[in-house]
């Protein structure tokens, strides 16, 4: 374990009430990456907030932003809070944006109806996905399609042959965790990574938070690598 992240997180818990504390502890056991969802230029504020929030309750805190002629901006009050335990990565949407995350180990699953795609509740998880979710509008483009190693589809009972963007989002990452609770895989964080996270979370949860850490890394003659 990062005996200096140790540190800090020691230093950072000294802010916090017991309740949160006790909160911060809790979920960062459950917290995953295994699943990253990848949003391709979402324009909608309070659809980019709702996918925030269905994002954290399933346990994954972690989430990708493709931006291009839009900004990845979600509305606080309908994220209802989940923005302060997420981080959102923004990158350009672009195929090496894709390349880099295939690059960390995960496969590119884009999520649509097309390319022979596999049905939700019949994929069987054996490794890291990138779940990569389209625009309000047209869904994921042409050139994600060609790139994506598959298509993923949630299966459709009605006339409306589509789900808006944040519920398609809410039923996958829901549907994901299910799979990894059930199977025999290591999805959870490492430690490591758990106490990164646990070290965003509390300077999150403290008022003028990151100037706190940066005073205390300052004193201290360190310098932040989570």
């Amino acid at each position: 374990m990062n005996q200096k992240d140790r540190q800090i997180y020691d230093y950072m818990k000294g802010f916090l009430t017991p309740e949160r504390l006790s909160k911060i502890e809790k979920y960062a056991e459950e917290s995953s990456d295994f699943i990253l969802p990848v949003m391709e230029n979402i324009y909608q504020f309070r659809n980019a907030a709702a996918i925030i929030r269905s994002v954290e309750a399933c346990g994954f805190h972690k989430l990708v932003a493709f931006e291009e002629a839009n900004a990845f901006t979600p509305n606080t009050r309908v994220a209802r809070g989940a923005d302060t335990w997420m981080q959102v990565e923004k990158m350009p949407a672009s195929l090496s944006s894709l390349q880099n995350i295939r690059n960390r180990g995960y496969k590119i699953l884009a999520v649509s109806p097309e390319k022979k795609a596999v049905s939700l509740p019949e994929y069987e998880l054996d490794k890291p996905v990138a779940l990569v979710f389209g625009t309000e509008m047209k869904g994921v483009s042409e050139e994600v399609l060609a790139f994506a190693d598959e298509t993923l589809m949630i299966p459709m009972y009605g006339f409306t042959q589509s789900f808006n963007v944040s519920v398609a989002a809410a039923i996958c990452m829901y549907q994901m965790k299910q799979k990894l609770i059930h199977s025999d895989l290591q999805y959870k964080l490492s430690e490591d990574k758990k106490l990164a996270l646990k070290i965003r979370w509390a300077v999150n949860s403290t008022r003028s938070g990151e100037e706190v850490l940066q005073h205390y890394l300052k004193t201290h003659h360190m310098e932040a690598d989570f």
